[in-house]
């Protein structure tokens, strides 16, 4: 069964011979052939330097108290920075000041000895933050892996911090990406009183969870145990490819043209692999998912006790309840093994107005008990109603306790929930109060220790809003700075606003593009009430289309496609089925595609109607703004491996197909070329060569690396087996494996290696230095000044284009500066009475023990916002001594 469906390779999932391919069926003359080229139609978008770049990194613990309860902190995401506020006798907030930290501030905690430590998801970072001196400072920065997200302080006497991060980056030892059967999730351990003396730290202990990049935590009350949440863990489904497996009907579209072959989504039922019909489908499925969620670690003996399934697919964040030790975890399940979106008047299921479950899983022991916070909702019916919205909780995220409550951000509503215990522990979500909020999109929260207050972090516009929790209603709101442009903070909003954007208040665009990205799963949303529609998409010369030259409604399954780097990279989905041809004359191909996506808040969301051209503007302009981050697999100096270069030399020159002897160049359908803005793709189309349908776009690459974890069936090789991390693969339907990833090509296996070790290690629109940050202070050790020489080597590379800007922010005899490094070599700083210098005269500077200066890496465009000029008015910051 498994030689039926298996794809070629990723690289040949668009490429093609220098031969054209043979045609199958002629096509009917209403269906025109269609068109090949070299670009896309229309204008191309520009790329260069920008003020600020958009990453969408997912706040995870963006408020916290000052243990005296004098003071909160907040992460201020866009602007990247710590800020701070004196609460009042009522509870107000007073701001007191900020400091720069470093790229996406996610998560912020107190230490045992008060400083304040910042989780920079971005920069790779951990900032130790001291705002009781005068003026604030960065003391440490702290190096970690890739993409840190949570942080807690436990441990004996709670001196050690917990910090999540994926198991990857430059600042980790490195990890083998083509191994089976392994871990990727990291907790790193660093000790509070024994940081290390090399630049950027050292841990104290890295342990490794048996599961795909982890993002909450949370910590007993005692700090003995700490508790890990695998954030897309995953629900034990997986896919098998297109192989003339039987389906229910309807097996045509509406106009009656059968339906390709396709692959099928299979959900592990305890015992069995299955289809939505029962059929047993476990000689498909090699390897098992054990979906292990939330990791139980012994802060003592820095341990895994236990893990814990059944948790939820998506997990968010994570609470104790301090009287019991009850945890719990905010999660949506998602219902990706139900077939088809739409009305499906045709069809006996669909996902449309019910893509997920948003649940609160309270975990004791190894006990998982899902409990559904939206338990008022009619599925049955075909559109929700006002008072569904007004009772819905979309997307769970950060929660609190409070006395016998547990209070639930909604990053998807304009509410705070307030469940009680007591209901939650017998399996039902009742809401003592649902508390409006100013705005939408909370996903952070924090709750004083004496006063009836609680502080929630609002996504949509960067604000704080203050709670009573007396008379539960909100009491003040006020928003930290932000630089985005208008009509990004506006478009943010139609991502994740499940109360106005769906008919229950339930589901969102997010529910699946998790903060803009991916949720790791298959989904099969074909319409079975669509007809088939023509090809109007640009062919590559060299890869001809293959008739039917038409997009069938039944699609099959297909993976979440991030929604990052979509700017200049042509026409949507996997197939290219969001053409962009409806145009108009100054806008491109890319902004009309996406706007084809406004039938989805109808088809997927239930909306009674689509977004207005206005918000459809604004959801567009956003996410044309979305961008990858650095890649965390390639050298901060930007520089390949032995490995990685034959790669890229095989990528660039080709290789023979074993089979038949024909040259396949990489290159030739993924080009790389930063100056345009193409990075794996110029979003033409190709035949794929694939069973079932074969005209789709060209993917890019700039992925691999977050895709590692699915291993089964190998090519000419037996099947790896065991427990895996990932249900889901490499190509268009998930169902290429790891294992069989290029192998296919026929070539010996060092080249196989080297040309996924080059993907794995593919460029993206950020350089890899991008966020990277030293900390330094009187007389640096050589590593250190090494660091910075590296920093600044990268900030001066222009060609092809620029990799960073580079900043600094000094505290030198009690007074801070912020500085920029230009063209030359030198910092500017936005003093008038300071000159120009190189970084050593810069950092000859520092004569005392409290001075320093931290160097950050950010990206092109965003220095002198982020190094002299805050709000870019024109007028450098005032910096008052």
């Amino acid at each position: 069964m498994r030689n039926g469906w298996f794809i070629a390779c990723l690289m040949l999932l668009t490429c093609s011979s220098d031969s054209e391919p043979n045609s199958t069926t002629p096509p009917p003359p209403s269906d025109p052939r269609p068109p090949q080229g070299t670009q896309l139609p229309g204008p191309r978008p520009e790329f260069g330097p920008q003020s600020t770049t958009l990453f969408e990194s997912g706040p995870v613990r963006p408020v916290a108290m000052a243990r005296d309860g004098s003071m909160l902190v907040a992460a201020n995401l866009p602007d990247a920075r710590l800020e701070w506020f004196e609460i009042d006798e009522v509870g107000h907030l007073r701001p007191q000041g900020s400091i720069m930290v470093g790229i996406d501030p996610v998560a912020v905690a107190e230490a045992p000895d008060g400083l304040i430590w910042v989780v920079n998801h971005i920069s790779d970072s951990v900032s130790l933050v001291d705002i009781q001196s005068a003026p604030p400072r960065i003391t440490q920065t702290l190096w970690v892996g890739d993409e840190p997200r949570d942080i807690v302080f436990a441990g004996p006497d709670k001196k050690r911090a917990f910090i999540t991060c994926a198991h990857r980056g430059q600042n980790r030892a490195e990890v083998d990406l083509e191994a089976a059967g392994k871990g990727r999730a990291d907790v790193w351990v660093f000790d509070v009183d024994n940081l290390g003396e090399q630049p950027g730290g050292a841990p104290a202990f890295i342990l490794t969870l048996f599961g795909d990049t982890p993002r909450a935590l949370a910590a007993s009350a005692s700090g003995d145990l700490v508790y890990a949440a695998v954030f897309l863990s995953g629900n034990q489904t997986t896919v098998v490819g297109p192989s003339g497996l039987s389906k229910p009907p309807p097996r045509d579209s509406a106009d009656g043209v059968p339906a390709p072959d396709t692959g099928l989504i299979l959900k592990y039922n305890d015992t069995n692999w299955v289809d939505e019909q029962g059929t047993n489908f476990n000689s498909s499925i090699p390897f098992s998912l054990p979906d292990y969620d939330v990791f139980v670690i012994d802060a003592q003996s820095l341990t895994v006790k236990r893990q814990v399934s059944g948790v939820g697919t998506v997990i968010f964040n994570m609470v104790v309840d301090p009287k019991d030790g009850m945890l719990y975890a905010s999660n949506t399940e998602a219902r990706n093994q139900v077939r088809f979106s739409g009305m499906a008047a045709r069809a006996q299921t669909t996902v449309r107005g019910h893509l997920a479950d948003h649940r609160i899983t309270l975990i004791r022991d190894d006990q998982a008990q899902p409990v559904d916070i939206n338990p008022h909702l009619d599925y049955s019916q075909t559109f929700g109603s006002a008072t569904d919205r007004a009772l819905s909780l979309s997307t769970p995220t950060s929660m609190a306790i409070y006395r016998d409550f547990l209070l639930v951000c909604a990053l998807g509503s304009t509410k705070l929930g307030v469940c009680s215990t007591a209901s939650l522990a017998q399996g039902s979500a009742v809401h003592e109060a649902l508390i409006p909020l100013s705005a939408g999109g909370s996903c952070g929260i924090a709750v004083h220790a004496e006063l009836p207050v609680a502080y929630v972090y609002t996504l949509y516009d960067n604000g704080i809003s203050t709670v009573d929790l007396e008379h539960w209603t909100e009491i003040d709101h006020l928003n930290m700075f932000s630089a985005e442009p208008e009509a990004v903070v506006r478009g943010r909003r139609f991502l994740y606003d499940a109360e106005y954007t769906s008919s229950r208040g339930n589901d969102s665009c997010a529910t699946c593009h998790v903060f803009g990205n991916t949720d790791a799963l298959a989904w099969d949303l074909g319409d079975p009430d669509g007809e088939t529609k023509p090809i109007p998409n640009t062919f590559m010369n060299t890869s001809a289309p293959v008739a039917p030259y038409r997009f069938h409604p039944m699609k099959g399954p297909m993976t979440t496609q991030s929604m990052r780097g979509t700017k200049g990279h042509g026409p949507m989905h996997w197939r290219g089925d969001r053409t962009g041809t409806d145009r108009a004359p100054d806008e491109t191909l890319e902004e009309a595609a996406f706007k084809e996506f406004n039938e989805a808040f109808e088809a997927l969301m239930a909306r009674e109607s689509q977004l207005s051209d206005e918000e459809m503007a604004d959801f567009t302009a956003f996410a044309m703004a979305l961008t990858y981050p650095p890649n965390p697999i390639r050298a901060l100096d930007n520089q390949l491996t032995d490995v990685q270069a034959q790669g890229s030399e095989l990528f660039h020159k080709g290789v023979v197909r074993v089979q038949t002897g024909q040259l396949e160049v990489c290159v030739r359908c993924h080009p790389i070329d930063p100056q345009r803005g193409l990075l794996g793709t110029t979003g033409l189309m190709s035949d794929n060569g694939q069973d079932g349908e074969r005209n789709f776009k060209i993917p890019h690459f700039r992925d691999q690396y977050q895709k590692v974890g699915m291993f089964g069936w190998g090519f000419n090789q037996p099947p790896v087996r065991g427990p895996q991390i990932r249900g889901f693969g490499y190509n268009h339907n998930g169902a290429t494996s790891g294992n069989y990833l290029l192998a296919d090509l026929g070539i010996p296996t060092e080249q196989v290696h080297a040309l996924r070790q080059f993907l794995f290690a593919f460029p993206t629109e950020n350089a890899p230095i991008v966020g990277q940050q030293i900390t330094v202070s009187i007389d640096p050790p050589a590593a250190a000044l090494a660091r910075i020489e590296l920093m600044v080597q990268r900030a001066l590379v222009m060609d092809p284009i620029p990799e960073c800007d580079l900043v600094a922010h000094s505290v030198i005899s009690d007074q801070e500066t912020g500085w920029l490094m230009n063209d030359s070599g030198l910092f500017d700083s936005n003093r008038s009475d300071q000159n120009a210098l190189d970084a050593p005269s810069l950092i000859a500077l520092l004569k005392d023990g409290a001075d320093r200066i931290t160097f950050t890496c950010t990206p092109w465009g965003n220095g002198r916002r982020l190094g002299l000029d805050r709000n870019l008015d024109g007028m450098l910051n005032q910096v008052v001594p």
